[in-house]
């Protein structure tokens, strides 16, 4: 399996430890540069991110073209756009994705995407994590990533942390 990722999904896993995550999950994952230029900025500048480094496994790669209908979007930032391009590029199983406009941007391109809430489903799935319940606390509390309630019940329901 290709899967390329964007910034959010890769910071946010760093973030909480669970990066390596990834590479268990996926075969193969791409980040294009500008992902990578935003991870590193966002490591540099924001005290959350601090110290923070982009993980060695995953390729850098860069699209040959980014798609007009994207970069024409004010609602996509660089590195969705760039991620998105990649994806059609490469013909990516899926792109790693949390922000709305670009998964509405991946869907209307045809591609499949998975957010990072996913990602944790999927490896309590598969034994990777014994629990996603802590993990999502240190996302809201460590990252400032904002899960709704009924979404949180929603993914607690389904790896079967709640009934």
């Amino acid at each position: 399996m290709t899967v390329v990722t964007d910034t959010s999904v890769v910071l946010n896993l760093c973030l909480i430890g669970q990066q390596e995550l990834l590479r268990l999950l996926y075969g193969r994952i791409l980040a294009p540069t500008m992902v990578v230029v935003e991870f590193q900025r966002l490591a540099a500048e924001d005290a959350r991110f601090q110290g923070l480094a982009f993980p060695e496994f995953i390729e850098k790669a860069a699209p040959l073209k980014l798609l007009p209908a994207l970069t024409a979007s004010s609602r996509l930032d660089a590195g969705e756009v760039a991620a998105l391009s990649l994806a059609v590029e490469r013909q990516a199983d899926a792109v790693l994705m949390d922000e709305q406009a670009g998964r509405a941007a991946a869907a209307s391109l045809g591609l499949r995407t998975i957010g990072l809430l996913g990602i944790l489903r999927d490896a309590k799935e598969q034994s990777l994590v014994p629990a996603v319940a802590p993990l999502l606390d240190r996302l809201e509390h460590e990252a400032g990533f904002w899960i709704s309630a009924s979404l949180r019940e929603v993914v607690l329901h389904a790896v079967g942390e709640i009934s």
